[in-house]
């Protein structure tokens, strides 16, 4: 394709590659020529030929584009020529308001682009870019479509102003924001108001389009004016929860009036749903004004008109069937709890109506579970925040949610249990499937569950009791109806997670003996049904069942099981001693008597018990051995659990035989796939944990523990000797790899690192090497293997720090550069790869040969000045190896990928702290490629990534600094030094503009 165009045919050519064409490689030529056009010095005579003789929206999109692009240069145009594009565009929207909306929306983005960027810019005295909202007046005077573009180029100027251009200075950007936000924001939004109560004024004409894009519009404005960051603190936008608007002072008498309220409150009941969603979310922002606006009457004012108005929409609901605005009111009523204390509710007058009427919309949304699911999360947040201020409410007026919360978690309950037959007989899709939502809403209802627990409790009794029956009765009836067995189960499932949830309440709200007596009835049907599922093994299994189990196993854990306990479980006895078994907690009371489960040793062999089941008999299913693994790792964490699980007769089966044979997880062949490989890292981590708690410097304990792992290795090295590869070679050596990962990762001391290190080398860190060399261009097996090595030059704990007579630190080291140098050597040979293939064949193993280097360089277990004294080129070899990789890499991937970057810039950071001599050496390109790394990585968001750069300038300004000190010093011993210094120096002195860019 011809980069250079004269004709309005050959442009418009370009905008149909550009935006409609098919065909991948013209696209990325006409992506190249239009770069070219934009720097090209007749790009706006071009763009005006597109604008006025375009005979498609695609012509004037690419004229709007490239205007865009010309405007946010980092060298602006000069004024008069930015004041003559606005203009242009201004009165070319005006004589062409039924322009393509694409169109006129990136011609409108242009002028707030330019208004923003000349925001502080004067030509005779006068703010030439400020007079906008007087030609947006211009614009509101006119049809009903100037109009909506006049309100369109002030949404889109306040949405510009809040955004924050990264690649220019933050604080000129704070600087123009505050500036907008002092002299313009409130006549916009009081100039939005104005024309929203016209809107209501007036009889609506709905049916017509332009009527309706100007209400939206302004209903837009008016949210973008609600959203502006006003004190330079954007909000997450990860979280909903815990949103404040900082509405400045200065709107403190719009927010007080109550017509400003009614008049959102008004439009959502006036407005078709598409519209009145938006009512609604303006409707959130004001009910998350900050408390410091306002005084404590006039909050208690503001207040009761939020109420009132929630109060009318329930009262009136049929807008609420609309799931858009049945969302935003969800988001609402959680707003209100998030802004105000339930001591200040409970005062407003309405507030036993409303409470009430809240209470029967969020009874009435969880039984319909299946509309708008994501919506529910609000509600809960809101119950869950109200139960959870009870104990701090100091008002004498009724907070009455001990009569609302328990039918809220009874609602809940049933709801969910219904939905299983639905689920079931219509093959829907089912919430449990999505555990993601079910886990946060369960630790939303824990809370509220807890309210009135009595009631909650007995509820749960008498379901687990009817739904467990009724399991027992399908499995023994011959053959049991699938679809009756299969609601059953789900029921069972349900009701299972929801007791792991009211136990785990426990930990957020207040509890009596009672309530503990209550937690261990529940807990007892939960044991039995294990055992009762263990019967049927491996012939009758549900995998949903078996998930919610270890959802209780867990909340039980981290309720009653721990070292935590002990402080509270002491009992007086007969004669007035003390007893310190963690039986005396009430829990155990009925466990006791039922299962004869006394204390907390006998729950954690009944843990045990349940993860080597699992282990043995559910190697097929990830979710089940993942969240079992999980358990395992969570239990293997903390002293004194782990002093009475090596106790337990289920752990010493696992430490003797953690083979295949016995955990099919474990196995190689084809039915695994690779990816559930990396569950054996947390299984070593677990187990190794486990071994050490009495190992101390028993290498013989160690040494079994290892066997299994001994005779894969010997295996791999018969293999290798006969020069024979196999693919059942390659996955035994995956596997090994995540084993010896997990266990690197338990060993914290010298002592048992040591044991580990002189079973691998030198006999079997070869054999990793020589995968490496065959494999490397398969992530599936280089990847684990690269993350054992990032795992063993790590110096945890100074784990690391061998005995003054061992070379095993630089043998270590020499060992991770050969591994390196290998591996980037290999990779590099690969050429060129598609976008697709680029992270996971390169830059991934790239990132982590840069964790592992930086690892060992700043671990203070090698001397490197050692290498170069006795002419060992291993240290050398492994920084221009890393040197090769980093040139192989754009620095638009080095930034885009984040673990990449979050590994080469603290490598950097290391590198220029300690060995400036090295970065002074490199090749002038190389050093550029370098300098700009840094220039650019100042810019991001990554505070890793940022304060990497900072430090490494800082490092090589100083060293730059010392070295033009000490010129005048020149002594024979510090020559060498001296001549790197000068290299450095020379280079700035070539490039004057790269320092200075950088500070």
């Amino acid at each position: 394709m011809a980069l250079h165009f004269q004709s309005l045919a050959e442009l418009e050519a370009l905008c149909t590659h550009l935006y409609i064409g098919t065909d991948l490689t013209q696209r990325i030529e006409a992506e190249k020529a239009l770069l070219e056009l934009i720097d090209s010095p007749e790009c706006l005579s071009k763009c005006q030929l597109l604008l006025e003789q375009g005979t498609t929206s695609y012509a004037q999109l690419l004229a709007a584009t490239c205007l865009s692009k010309l405007v946010s240069r980092a060298s602006p145009l000069p004024v008069e020529q930015r004041v003559d594009i606005r203009n242009y565009i201004l009165h070319y929207v005006a004589s062409q308001p039924k322009l393509a909306p694409f169109v006129i929306q990136t011609l409108i983005q242009v002028i707030a682009k330019i208004t923003k960027l000349g925001w502080f810019e004067v030509q005779k005295d006068q703010f030439v870019f400020r007079e906008l909202i007087g030609d947006v007046k211009t614009f509101l005077q006119g049809t009903v479509e100037h109009c909506v573009i006049g309100v369109m180029i002030l949404s889109e100027l306040t949405q510009e102003m809040n955004l924050v251009d990264y690649s220019r200075s933050s604080a000129k950007h704070r600087k123009i924001a505050t500036s907008f936000r002092d002299s313009s924001l409130k006549d916009i939004l009081v100039l939005a108001c104005s024309l929203l109560k016209e809107v209501l004024a007036n009889p609506l004409h709905l049916q017509d389009e332009d009527q309706q894009a100007l209400v939206m519009q302004v209903l837009k404005l008016v949210l973008n004016c609600l959203n502006f960051d006003f004190i330079g603190s954007p909000a997450d936008e990860s979280t909903d929860d815990l949103c404040t608007v900082q509405i400045p002072s200065a709107w403190r008498t719009i927010l007080l009036e109550p017509e400003t309220l009614d008049l959102f409150f008004n439009l959502y009941h006036s407005l078709p749903p598409l519209l009145s969603q938006l009512a609604l979310s303006c409707l959130v922002q004001f009910a998350s004004t900050r408390r410091s606006l306002f005084s404590s009457p006039e909050r208690a004012k503001y207040l009761g008109n939020l109420i009132k108005g929630v109060r009318r929409i329930l009262e009136n609901p049929q807008g609420l069937s609309d799931p858009g605005n049945y969302h935003e009111f969800c988001r609402f009523l959680a707003r209100l709890k998030t802004n105000y204390q339930l001591g200040e509710l409970v005062m407003v007058k309405d507030y036993p109506e409303v409470i009430r009427l809240i209470a029967n919309f969020t009874i009435t949304s969880l039984q319909h579970w299946e509309f708008a699911p994501n919506s529910v999360h609000y509600l809960l947040t809101l119950w869950q925040r109200m139960v959870a201020s009870v104990p701090f409410v100091k008002s004498t007026e009724p907070h009455l949610l001990d009569t609302y919360a328990p039918e809220i978690t009874k609602a809940f309950i049933t709801s969910r249990l219904e939905s299983v037959a639905v689920v079931v007989r219509d093959d829907l899709d089912d919430p449990l499937d999505d555990t993601a939502t079910v886990f946060q809403q369960l630790e939303q209802l824990c809370t509220v569950s807890r309210c009135e627990y009595e009631k909650t409790c007995s509820l749960l009794v008498q379901l687990f009791d009817q739904n467990a029956q009724n399991y027992q009765k399908l499995l023994h009836s011959a053959p049991a109806i699938t679809v009756d067995k299969a609601i059953q189960e789900g029921r069972l499932a349900w009701l299972v997670y929801l007791v792991g949830t009211v136990v785990g309440g426990r930990l957020t709200y207040t509890s009596t003996d009672e309530h503990d007596a209550m937690d261990g009835e529940l807990s007892c049907r939960v044991f039995q049904l294990i055992s009762l599922m263990e019967t049927g093994l491996p012939q009758s299994s549900n995998e949903k069942i078996e998930l919610a189990i270890l959802w209780f196993l867990d909340q039980f854990r981290k309720t009653y099981v721990g070292d935590h306990l002990q402080r509270t479980s002491k009992k007086v006895l007969a004669g007035g001693r003390q007893s310190e078994m963690v039986s005396s907690l009430d829990v155990y009371a009925r466990m006791s008597e039922v299962l004869g489960i006394t204390d907390d040793n006998h729950v954690l062999e009944t843990f045990m018990t349940k993860i080597v089941t699992n282990l043995k008999y559910w190697g097929r299913s990830e979710p089940v051995i993942s969240r079992t693994l999980q358990f395992l790792n969570d239990l293997s964490v903390g002293y004194i659990l782990l002093k009475k699980l090596v106790k337990i007769d289920a752990v010493k089966f696992m430490l003797k035989n953690h083979t295949s044979e016995h955990f099919p997880f474990l196995g190689i062949s084809d039915s695994h796939s690779l990816s559930d490989f990396r569950y054996r890292t947390t299984f070593y981590t677990a187990l190794t944990r486990l071994l050490t708690v009495d190992l101390g410097e028993d290498e013989d304990e160690f040494e079994n523990f290892m066997l299994p792992l001994t005779v894969s290795f010997e295996t791999v090295l018969q293999i290798f000797n006969n020069n024979f590869k196999q693919e059942d070679t390659k996955r035994m050596l995956i596997g090994l790899a995540r084993d010896l990962r997990g266990i690197a990762l338990a060993l914290n001391t010298k002592t048992s690192y040591t044991m580990l290190f002189d079973w691998m080398y030198p006999l079997y860190l070869p054999v990793l090497q020589k995968a490496v060399e065959l494999w490397y261009s398969e992530p599936a097996c280089t990847t684990p293997i690269l993350k054992l090595l990032a795992e063993l030059v790590q110096n945890r704990s100074q784990r690391l720090n061998f005995d003054a007579s061992s070379p095993n630190g630089i043998l270590l080291f020499r060992e991770a550069s050969k591994m390196i140098c290998t591996y980037g050597s290999r990779i590099l040979a690969l050429g060129s790869l598609s976008k697709d293939k680029l992270y996971p064949m390169k830059l991934k193993g790239i990132t982590i040969c840069y964790s592992a280097l930086k690892s060992a360089l700043c671990g203070n277990y090698v001397s490197f000045g050692v290498f170069k004294l006795y002419g060992d080129d291993h240290f050398d070899n492994v920084l221009q190896a890393s040197v090769k990789m980093l040139l192989s890499v754009s620095h638009r991937d080095l930034l885009q990928y984040r673990k990449l970057s979050q590994s080469y810039y603290p490598l950097l950071e290391c590198l220029a702290q300690d060995h400036m001599s090295f970065i002074s050496s490199l090749e002038p390109p190389v050093l550029l490629y370098v300098l700009t790394s840094i220039s650019e990585g100042l810019t991001t968001l990554d505070p890793v990534v940022s304060s990497s750069c900072c430090s490494s300038l800082d490092c090589i300004v100083t060293y730059l600094f010392k070295h033009i000190a000490k010129e005048s010093k020149k002594s024979l011993r510090s020559r060498e030094a001296a001549q790197a210094g000068q290299r450095l120096l020379h280079f700035m002195q070539q490039n004057p503009d790269v320092l200075q860019q950088l500070l």
